[in-house]
């Protein structure tokens, strides 16, 4: 393993120099600098994470607050995960990732040891109780998700609410008169998750704006959920030839369940969907979707936070994604009878 000593053999000057050179608490000439800088790139040299932040008196980590709650679907929140980490990366920053259910008292551990330099929250709740300890945190923080009341935080996320819009108009003008949202697991909505309140909001704005017949159904994952809200929508509904869905793990078996029960996609029923791109293209019939960007909100939370740590300009507050829709074989015009 190469030492600073041997670096400073190497540039012909004390181990202290070059300490000085990588922290920069003491100004040295620049043909020095260049010759300590030319050494360490000649020997790979790599300062020790602890002493780097003994000197800069920050950890180089970010912490990634994201509790692994019931109705959350996981691979997508992983997918979130690996995209601050690989992100954080670049900017030569680990990433700690806390999962327990702990609240504010949690937020409060994290944030008063120095483990962490900033914070990024995520399963933010429309008036989520962590929101007055982040403010007050003198660590920066970003949060993934936009509460009831953002003011006094740096948010950024996917425009839910556009997005079921965009979903309700795109079946509208194709002719359908009666949709349904079927949304996230209950639970989901009990704990008033910020994203899927938009969504519920955006979907019967634009449905009532257009004055179609809608209604929204929480739904539990998997073939069984997917059966039962199926049967009841047209029990409900038997005008239905539209439908949002919200909830990735019950997008091909909601599609299964409405043929099983004699409708075909999209000749009797058009689905759209608000999902990754990948999950929507992988389905047996390609369905319509509003993409959810993980990556790139992942990637902006951490630019964010670099801003805030003093890496770069002004932080804007608020950072609404547009919604991205692309349009596959799941939806197309309504039958007319």
């Amino acid at each position: 393993m190469v030492k600073i000593t041997d670096v400073a053999r190497r540039a012909g000057v004390s181990p202290s120099t070059v300490s000085y050179a990588l922290s920069g608490k003491r100004p040295i000439s620049e043909e020095t600098r260049q010759r300590v800088e030319a050494a360490i790139s000649e020997l790979g040299y790599r300062p020790h994470a602890g002493a780097r932040a003994l000197a800069s008196s920050r950890s180089n980590v970010l912490a990634l607050v994201v509790p692994l709650r019931a109705g959350l679907h996981v691979p997508v929140m992983m997918e979130f995960a690996v995209s601050v980490v690989t992100t954080a990366r670049r900017h030569d920053h680990d990433v700690l990732l806390v999962t327990q259910e702990e609240g504010e008292e949690g937020l409060r551990r994290v944030a008063d040891t120095a483990l962490v330099d900033a914070l990024i929250l995520m399963d933010v709740q429309l008036h989520d109780p962590r929101l007055p300890l982040l403010r007050a945190l003198e660590r920066p923080s970003v949060v993934i998700g936009f509460p009831a009341s953002p003011a006094g935080l740096t948010c950024v996320d996917l425009d839910f609410k556009a997005a079921g819009e965009a979903c309700v108009e795109h079946l509208a003008g194709l002719g359908h008169r009666a949709v349904a949202l079927v949304g996230s697991p209950p639970e989901v909505y009990v704990r008033q998750t910020a994203f899927a309140q938009h969504v519920v909001q955006g979907f019967t704005a634009a449905a009532d704006r257009h004055r179609l017949a809608s209604s929204v159904h929480p739904c539990e994952a998997g073939p069984g959920g997917a059966r039962a809200v199926a049967e009841r929508l047209l029990r409900q509904q038997p005008a239905l030839t539209g439908v949002v869905v919200h909830n990735e793990p019950l997008l091909e078996p909601l599609i299964d369940a409405f043929e099983q029960l004699g409708l075909r996609v999209p000749g009797d029923l058009s689905v759209t969907a608000i999902c990754p791109d990948e999950l929507a293209e992988s389905v047996r019939v390609p369905v319509t979707s509003v993409a959810l960007p993980s990556v790139e909100l992942g990637a902006r939370a951490v630019e964010l936070l670099m801003r805030k740590l003093g890496d770069g300009g002004p932080v804007p507050e608020a950072t609404l994604l547009p919604p991205r829709m692309t349009e596959r074989a799941s939806t197309g015009r309504r039958a007319v009878p």
